[in-house]
């Protein structure tokens, strides 16, 4: 269990590291350029860092250091809670970055920039983590660092299959992201950080379920077992398809690419009153024109 607590302590280092980037950056850079750069730059290698640290767990853990899929996993569920309290606004996801472009929420400019910082903090993470490996503070990092030359690719299955499981895993994510985006953080970190949990359970040994193109491109695509071209279709254009699918499912039009509603009616938010009619006797009615009769019967002789 020493190799574990290493690690555990890792987590808690990274996480805290991170933490004091981002608050030292939001006070000495603009908003814009923190939320679009800084914020997005740390997420993604506190994110990198924290997957594959995670990762050479669940791949020696069980022979290595006594602990099985479990252990892992409930490790994953805690890390997802820690990343959606502590990212703020960041996703260390360019598919979520490109959705809020197509949703109209963000901008061609700011959208490139985070892409940019989230393949960049990405790499960050992988160079920092094969460093920590090369330290061998634990067996686990001694062998981790001794296979890290010669890795094997994440997708275990055809490549066809491998195209659906990252498109399915990403449909899931961002259909159940975007149905809880507006409710309260206490509500929607819990929900995602199990939805995680149960994608990585039941796609984890197909494909990795990464369904995040800069966390596959820095875990993955050195290794061998795939040409580059395969990675893309499979980590790349996947979790693309995904997306648009569940973003078209949600909302029924791609805001950015056209506005008609291709699957829903659109209905007006404000709905007229419907009257009932109401019948009045017949009694009633003669009364009222007698009454106004006499009114103005009394009226001419003042007039004249």
């Amino acid at each position: 269990m020493a190799g574990l607590n290493v690690s555990f302590a890792f987590f808690v280092s990274i996480v805290a590291i991170c933490e004091v980037v981002r608050q030292i950056s939001k006070r000495f850079i603009p908003l814009g350029v923190y939320r679009c750069l800084a914020e997005e730059l740390a997420s993604s290698l506190q994110l990198c860092t924290c997957c594959l640290e995670l990762r050479m767990l669940v791949e020696l853990g069980p022979w290595g250091g006594g602990f099985g899929p479990d252990v892992t996993l409930t490790l994953l569920f805690l890390l997802f809670l820690v990343h959606g309290f502590s990212f703020g606004g960041a996703s260390g996801n360019p598919m979520v970055s490109l959705q809020e472009f197509l949703i109209m929420e963000s901008s061609f400019m700011a959208t490139t920039v985070k892409i940019l910082a989230q393949f960049a903090g990405m790499e960050a993470g992988r160079i920092f983590t094969k460093l920590l490996w090369s330290w061998e503070l634990t067996d686990l990092h001694l062998i981790q660092n001794l296979m890290a030359f010669d890795c094997s690719s994440s997708i275990q299955t055809s490549l066809s299959q491998g195209i659906y499981v990252e498109g399915g895993c990403s449909f899931f994510f961002h259909l159940v992201a975007l149905k809880f985006q507006h409710n309260h953080v206490l509500y929607r970190v819990p929900v995602v950080a199990l939805l995680v949990t149960v994608l990585a359970y039941t796609a984890g040994l197909s494909t990795g379920a990464f369904y995040n193109p800069a966390l596959a491109t820095a875990v993955t695509f050195h290794c061998s077992g795939n040409t580059l071209q395969e990675y893309i279709q499979v980590y790349w254009l996947g979790p693309l398809t995904g997306m648009l699918i569940a973003l078209l499912l949600f909302q029924g039009n791609i805001p950015r690419l056209f506005q008609k509603n291709l699957l829903y009616n659109q209905r007006s938010k404000y709905k007229t009153p419907k009257v009932k009619a109401v019948s009045v006797p017949a009694a009633v009615v003669k009364q009222i024109g007698e009454s106004s009769q006499e009114e103005q019967q009394r009226a001419r002789p003042r007039a004249e």
